[in-house]
């Protein structure tokens, strides 16, 4: 005798209406500029831009880097990120260095006045967000730890 349950066809999900992915779509984009906004803003009084901000925490968290990989990560132009490591450099945040491996290569690194900065706003961001989760209800960190997930499968695709 044959079970009919396993010979049952998986039930398809309807396709969603294309006027309710768009307006998921606007507010998922509305949310997300926003509370980069909103990261953003937190920075100690003084603190050098966001371009730089950008710069030092690769150069942080990767270490020595080309100046076509810092704008290839930063999604801008050699040019753009050349004038960010000049100011770098000009302010004792970062150095110029050759490249062990292939001596024709500029790599940049940062300097242990960088390093302090990039950690010190760093720990500030992290701390702003961290503090703001920790207002939540464990139901609500729950539902943005599978937003998060889903964020990331399309940021990856």
């Amino acid at each position: 005798m044959r079970d009919r349950a396993t010979d049952a066809v998986p039930e398809m999900t309807p396709e969603p209406a294309p006027e309710a992915i768009s307006e998921l779509s606007g507010r998922v984009r509305a949310a997300v500029a926003h509370l980069y906004s909103r990261f953003r803003s937190e920075r100690a009084h003084g603190e050098i831009g966001d371009a730089a901000v950008f710069a030092l925490t690769q150069l942080l968290k990767a270490g020595p880097l080309s100046l076509s990989e810092l704008s290839d990560r930063a999604h801008v132009t050699p040019g753009s990120m050349s004038q960010t490591v000049n100011r770098l450099t000009a302010g004792g945040l970062a150095v110029r260095g050759r490249d062990p491996h292939d001596g024709r290569r500029v790599l940049f690194s940062l300097t242990a006045e960088g390093d302090r900065l990039a950690s010190e706003v760093r720990a500030q961001r992290v701390g702003w967000l961290n503090g703001r989760l920790a207002e939540l209800t464990d139901d609500e960190r729950a539902v943005l730890s599978r937003a998060a997930a889903v964020l990331e499968r399309i940021a990856d695709s």
